[in-house]
């Protein structure tokens, strides 16, 4: 069993090159030049990765937490450990979830940021088969984060 999937419990994503080109369905250029990505490539995108970051609001302040997740149709689903900030920012609030991946040789890549209210997963089917992530003591719970905004863009550091 190779180390990532001993780690994550799936299936590891796919090689970088096959998740930043092609793309299936880039929408148009913003004034800025920008390409942006339609709904299905953000989440053709985002099911190719298991690492993503959850944006919330901390003490009244920005925080970002990275957490591996699993997509379940246009949901994040993710772990949360039982105390933490996180665990306290996402429980019914609005949070961010962004996801991206850079190929370092290109310098081609994709950033999709989605927005939405997070609940805790409950039903028993749905908390199988998730990454094991940072749940050492597996005491963490189910996060969902219903993608009711998602934008995209290609990426490019030139």
């Amino acid at each position: 069993m190779s180390a990532a999937r001993a780690e994550f419990d799936h299936d590891p994503p796919a090689p970088l090159a096959s998740v930043v080109v092609p793309l299936v369905d880039a929408v148009a250029r913003d004034d800025a030049g920008r390409v942006l990505l339609s709904r299905a490539d953000c989440l053709r995108l985002m099911a190719a990765t298991a690492l993503g970051r959850v944006v919330f609001t901390d003490a009244a302040m920005p925080a970002v937490r990275p957490v591996t997740f699993v997509l379940d149709g246009d949901e994040a689903v993710f772990r949360v450990p039982h105390g933490g900030p996180l665990d306290a920012a996402t429980h019914g609030a609005v949070v961010g979830f962004q996801v991206d991946a850079i190929d370092h040789d290109t310098h081609v890549g994709w950033s999709v940021v989605g927005i939405g209210r997070a609940y805790e997963v409950t039903a028993p089917g749905r908390r199988g088969g998730l990454p094991a992530g940072w749940d050492a003591d597996g005491t963490a719970h189910t996060v969902a984060v219903p993608l009711e905004q998602l934008s995209g863009e290609r990426i490019r550091l030139d």
